[in-house]
């Protein structure tokens, strides 16, 4: 017997499509860099998407030739998401966070043939014109001001084009639509190269109820970066839906954030742990200081990942009414990988329980596999102690890296990807994090959790951020060394440091050889490109 259905291969233009024929009414708004707000329709969003696309074409683009963006979040950005791949290109999103000769060097290996850029970011990609030769240089006038001559004008472009005789370039759902490179904070970055399948089955995940809960009624405000790992999927998840998405902008200040929840209230939005962290200081500074200044946007939902989500920060935000969710994932798997909801089997836990859970990474989603492989090679029990890394593999999970050959280290002989992250599992299936295989501490032949001492740290009314390294012991092999940045207004004497943390980690559940020796009062937790605590730069700062 054969199945009866229709092979049709799953394709980004049927959800570029789809948002302009059905929701061609519904709103997506950018903040400009005067703060200023510009809204356009989704039916000129899928004018404007196609005329990229025809646009593109006409300079000669090829089926897999790599277009860069250089971009902040706004509706320009969205539109190379499906007019970059409409066109046949990948599009390659730079991180602009990254050092000049960095973003070179991956504009290099990616081979990128055109660039796409802000021109608040001119000076950016002055530093690294040099190391990379761009075909074409395209200029979006995000701030209004007249592009110079030696470029490209985006607007023109498009203006230029036609989208009604525009043809969507051949293609099969295996055909590369993006790429984007790792954070390298290790080594080089290496490319991650997506598909048309592999986005849309991501994205379907994505939009479930128990993942990002994603709506065609949301408003939706993306401040995790564009470039971030195609800013988490939930640009292609909203376009599918058809919803409301409020562009930031260049501005991810709290102060600015907390500006624009005013203006358009979002009902979903996401971002890094940090970020999260600075919004709710500046929240609750402000209305202690001018009680009414800001109000939290009623029912806001929150997806944040990135990095481990400590508890004390979920329970911050739910006293001002607003639900923090947890996510999992990486780079290689486009990211989602596992999500913490709320499960049926717990709907009679206590609160605690419920926000213990939350502060988990969660389950895996559906379409991932998810294994815990101890040191020996093992499958660990899923009792939530046994410790190993987590291994994963599924339809939107890289299977190797851009023009970089497969090795051990970062694939399993029978097809898995070895993510680095050590972590637990319980019987229902819901992942803790419990370090990376590079920053555990082993003292005393005994394994160590920096991120259970970070988490319990931040729990402390005093501490704002907590990072937790390995120094080098003589008679322990190693010890953890924690340091931390006191909130505003906290003087914690550095004599009384050690005493009142340590008792406060005791009454948290550490054993007393769990608890760093050393405690060091820092300015601000140095961080990557991606918002996550750069470990590397403290272990420099601090080698013993």
């Amino acid at each position: 017997m054969k199945s009866t259905m229709m092979d049709v291969p799953l394709s980004l233009n049927h959800l570029l499509d789809r948002a302009g024929t059905i929701f061609g009414g519904n709103a997506i708004v950018s903040r400009l860099p005067d703060k200023s707000l510009v809204t356009h329709t989704y039916a000129q969003y899928h004018r404007r998407t196609r005329a990229l696309a025809s646009a593109l074409h006409s300079l000669g683009l090829r089926a897999g030739d790599r277009v860069a963006t250089l971009s902040w979040n706004h509706h320009a950005h969205l539109e190379c998401y499906f007019g970059i791949p409409a066109a046949g290109g990948v599009m390659h999103t730079l991180n602009i966070r990254l050092a000049p000769d960095e973003i070179g060097w991956i504009a290099g290996d990616a081979q990128d043939r055109i660039l796409i850029v802000d021109d608040v970011l001119l000076p950016l990609y002055e530093q690294f014109a040099h190391l990379h030769a761009f075909a074409h240089v395209v200029v979006f006038p995000f701030s209004g001001a007249a592009v110079p001559p030696e470029f490209l004008d985006y607007e023109q472009l498009l203006a230029g084009a036609d989208p009604d005789g525009f043809t969507y370039a051949e293609h099969d759902e295996n055909s590369p639509t993006s790429m984007c490179y790792t954070s390298g904070t290790t080594g080089r970055p290496k490319g991650v190269v997506y598909s048309h399948r592999s986005t849309v089955l991501h994205t379907l995940v994505g939009c479930m109820a128990d993942c990002w809960d994603l709506r065609g009624s949301d408003v939706m405000l993306p401040v995790t970066p564009m470039f971030h790992a195609n800013c988490w999927g939930l640009p292609y998840g909203a376009v599918m839906l058809g919803t409301k998405i409020v562009f930031p902008g260049p501005h991810l200040h709290p102060d600015d954030l907390l500006d624009l929840m005013q203006i358009e209230p979002p009902t979903l939005s996401v971002g890094v742990p940090t970020i999260w962290m600075g919004l709710i200081q500046a929240f609750e500074r402000a209305q202690a200081q001018t009680p009414g200044r800001w109000k939290m946007p009623e029912g806001l939902r929150s997806m944040v990942g990135g990095a481990a989500v400590p508890e004390a920060l979920i329970r911050a935000f739910a006293r001002h009414g607003v639900t923090l969710g947890q996510g999992w994932g990486m780079t290689e798997t486009s990211p989602l990988a596992t999500v913490s909801y709320p499960r049926a089997e717990l709907k009679d836990a206590s609160e605690d329980e419920h926000f213990r859970r939350a502060a988990m990474a969660g389950c895996p989603v559906p379409l991932v596999d998810l294994r815990i492989r101890t040191e020996d090679g093992l499958d660990a029990p899923w009792d939530g102690k046994t410790q190993g890394e987590i291994q994963v593999r599924g339809p939107f999970i890289t299977g190797s890296y851009h023009e970089v050959a497969v090795t051990d280290d970062k694939f399993t002989a029978d097809g898995w990807l070895r993510t680095g992250d050590v972590a637990t599992i319980d019987e229902l299936a819901f992942v803790r994090i419990t370090d990376r295989t590079k920053d555990l501490i082993k003292s005393g032949g005994e394994w160590i959790s920096s991120v259970d001492l970070e988490n319990a740290l931040m729990a402390h009314p005093a501490i704002a951020e907590a990072a937790v390294i390995a120094i080098p012991d003589e008679k322990w092999s190693e010890r953890p060394l924690a340091c931390i940045v006191l909130k505003p207004g906290q003087h914690l004497a550095m004599i009384d440091v050690a005493g009142t943390l340590g008792a406060h980690l005791l009454q948290h559940g550490f054993a007393k050889w769990q608890v760093p020796d050393r405690f060091e009062v820092i300015d601000a937790v140095p961080r990557t490109s991606t918002g996550k605590f750069w470990k590397l730069k403290l272990r420099e700062r601090f080698p013993r």
